[in-house]
């Protein structure tokens, strides 16, 4: 495979990390437009662009406005917003950053399940406020780790990550996954449905896309019963947030955790007025430390397409993909 060449325009629509954005122009020529949408590009872009650097939505429309498109580079290890499907049929390799972020995704989970359930933010707050000087203790809370069994929605590598840091706290793991993972003594659950009847506290790190969309509905949470914390670190579209809502209001459930949402950055006014929702801006991987070993792996990604034809990390769909030299 051939050195890479200067002239090798790689097209960055809408944002991404300045680290990635100067590393990218130091190998490659760089090109930007507001967003993925094929009435930005010029001709010229048409022509010129092998790839795309992204944490954006690629649809298929994007994909095939560019007809030397050779990769994708997704920043982020959720790629729902990329039609990988079919840029497997044009030939155009889709890649992720997984495994960087595990740890960082895993240690946000288990923060947001204990400021949920031992409503450490509100706390605080009362601190902060005066409050405990002047009207004492903040209330004992009814929520407890203790006695807890928990259920991981999605037993992927942080799903895993997740699973063990529950383990050190000695509570039971549970899990639901499309199909049964081998090698882990989780206790396996064919369907969502039984996972939250079995468990009292459900964390979804589950993928977005069609096969999950509202997936975590009101009948779920109505099986995790009064005592039940629900947590979401995945993707905010799997879950019914109206259901949700409801859900908190009425008690149904005692507490959610939220850091996705569905909408981003617009979250329900119905979520926002319920105190026993904890909701985060979508940091489970916003660390220094963390965001720029994903966009060294997204900036690696393309580095070694153009160098050696292969991809550090292709996503399933377009496994099958080949450089074209």
């Amino acid at each position: 495979m051939s050195e890479m060449r200067a002239e090798t325009t790689i097209l960055v629509p809408g944002k991404i990390p300045a680290y990635a954005a100067d590393r990218i122009g130091e190998r490659f020529r760089l090109v930007g437009i507001d967003k993925a949408d094929p009435a930005l590009l010029t001709e010229e872009m048409k022509r010129s662009v092998v790839g795309i650097a992204s944490a954006t939505i690629v649809n298929a429309a994007f994909i095939d406005a560019l007809p030397n498109l050779r990769i994708i580079a997704n920043f982020g290890v959720g790629y729902d917003g990329v039609d990988a499907a079919h840029a497997g049929t044009r030939n155009v390799m889709v890649t992720n950053t997984p495994d960087v972020l595990t740890e960082e995704v895993a240690d946000t989970a288990i923060g947001l399940l204990i400021n949920t359930v031992r409503e450490l933010p509100k706390a605080e707050s009362w601190l902060r406020a005066g409050r405990w000087r002047g009207e004492g203790p903040y209330p004992l809370t009814r929520g407890t780790l203790r006695g807890r069994s928990v259920g991981i929605f999605g037993l992927g590598r942080i799903g895993r990550a997740i699973a063990r840091r529950i383990e050190a706290f000695g509570l039971p793991v549970s899990y639901h996954n499309r199909r049964q993972v081998q090698g882990v003594d989780y206790e396996y659950h064919p369907t969502l449905l039984s996972l939250a009847e079995a468990v009292d506290t459900l964390i979804s790190v589950a993928p977005g896309g069609a096969a999950t969309e509202k997936i975590v509905n009101a009948e779920i949470f109505t099986a995790l019963g009064a005592n039940g914390v629900f947590v979401n670190v995945g993707r905010g579209s799997a879950v019914d947030e109206a259901a949700l809502a409801e859900a908190l209001e009425k008690e149904t459930i005692l507490a959610a955790g939220l850091d996705v949402f569905a909408d981003e950055p617009n979250v329900p006014e119905a979520l926002l007025a319920r105190e026993n929702a904890c909701l985060l801006p979508h940091v489970g991987s916003a660390s220094v430390h963390t965001r720029q070993a994903m966009a060294d792996l997204m900036v690696d990604n393309l580095i070694a397409w153009f160098t050696k034809g292969e991809a550090l990390t292709p996503v399933a769909e377009t496994a099958h993909v080949r450089s074209g030299g």
